[in-house]
């Protein structure tokens, strides 16, 4: 049976209300649904501003050209009060950290291999948005990770979770795996409790991190984190950080997928998001072989497609100069003569790797990588700071 909003009573309750709300978002796919006051004062304005002033944000230049509008709801919207934050579950069917150990195979952020999130949520989010304004009145504004608005804050002032020592939001009942999406709306809804931390002194998320990225926990530094590098940076990625990019070749699971609180976690009820075999852990030598429309053609509705086939090259190549394995020297070697400079420079990053004995196992989660990637890194994840 489906559930719609208008069908609460004109008099109802604000605990009927939320109800109903609840049950329609559940109805629309969404797996967790909390309420928080958009005008509460926070302390994440505090901790984007020193994000950005320590220069953090690496080469994500858009975050300090919002950073206004970013430091909080109302600064984006005057006229928001309430926020109800929906979350869709995106558990995986294994663990992510087994990919690390399939060296002449890549592996990809378990959230980008299924279809794009954006596209899976927007949709379902203004459903929601419309049967709100419908029964609700006032103005909405629907927000899935593309406006200058700080998710994760938001979730948990809502009860979803919190943000981990890793700045990711933790679930206690779907652990690391929550796409969140944000209806903001001028109508008051009552706030739902704010989650309180429950990491305790656990450090995993910290310690796993290949680059040793953390400054401390609950900060993180862009200009290292795997995820930005492989996803965000242009050009060549910096020597230090190669090696213990292993053989990820876009985005980075380890500190999400080493969270105890995993063990609630189930794996997605959304068939879109369940991993596509072809994306599960691609044969190195077949993605290197990759031209444009080939690469459009494998990333079809999936969020890889959107840094392009050269940055995503780029990134096979340092995967294969990690690999150890000397069947891979043909697919480097055919790269060298590429027109993109970055993926020139890490064909022959690759072939230099696999000459010399020894040299082309780096990178296994945990390990910080071998001498080249040492601890001069910091990590982060894009938008660590939110």
């Amino acid at each position: 049976m489906t559930t719609s909003i208008s069908d609460t009573p004109a008099r109802a309750s604000p605990a009927v209300i939320k109800a109903m709300i609840r049950a329609t978002a559940h109805d629309q796919g969404f797996d967790a649904c909390g309420f928080a006051d958009a005008a509460e004062p926070w302390a994440a304005s505090e901790r984007l501003a020193t994000f950005l002033e320590l220069g953090r944000h690496a080469g994500m230049a858009w975050m300090a050209d919002t950073a206004g509008r970013r430091a909080h709801p109302r600064a984006m919207w005057s006229a928001a009060r309430s926020a109800i934050v929906v979350g869709l579950n995106y558990g995986p069917d294994s663990d992510p950290l087994q990919a690390l150990r399939r060296r002449s195979r890549g592996a990809i952020s378990v959230y980008a291999q299924g279809r794009d999130y954006h596209d899976l949520i927007k949709g379902r989010l203004k459903t929601l948005a419309g049967q709100i304004q419908r029964r609700l009145g006032g103005e909405v504004k629907v927000f899935v990770d593309t406006a200058p608005l700080m998710e994760k804050p938001l979730a948990a002032l809502a009860g979803l979770g919190w943000q981990g020592k890793h700045t990711n939001l933790v679930s206690r009942r779907f652990g690391s795996w929550l796409f969140l999406g944000v209806i903001l709306t001028s109508a008051a809804i009552e706030p739902d409790v704010a989650s309180g931390d429950h990491c305790g002194a656990c450090r995993a998320c910290l310690d796993i991190c290949p680059t040793q990225a953390f400054p401390a926990p609950y900060q993180l530094d862009a200009g290292a984190c795997l995820s930005y590098l492989t996803i965000e940076h242009h050009g060549a990625i910096p020597e230090r950080f190669r090696v213990a990019l292993g053989n990820r070749i876009y985005g980075c699971d380890d500190c999400l997928a080493v969270c105890p609180w995993n063990k609630f976690a189930s794996l997605a009820r959304e068939a879109g998001l369940h991993a596509r075999e072809a994306l599960r852990s691609p044969a190195l030598a077949d993605l290197a072989a990759l031209d444009d429309a080939a690469f459009r053609a494998l990333f079809t509705a999936s969020p890889v497609k959107r840094i392009g086939r050269d940055r995503f090259v780029r990134n096979v190549l340092y995967a294969i100069g990690n690999s150890g394995d000397s069947g891979l020297r043909p697919s480097a070697a055919a790269r060298v003569s590429d027109p993109d400079v970055a993926v020139r420079e890490a064909a022959s990053w690759a072939l230099d790797r696999l000459d010399r004995p020894g040299q082309g196992l780096g990178g296994s989660h945990g390990s910080g990588g071998d001498a080249e990637a040492g601890s001069e890194g910091l990590k982060t994840e894009p938008g660590g700071a939110a």
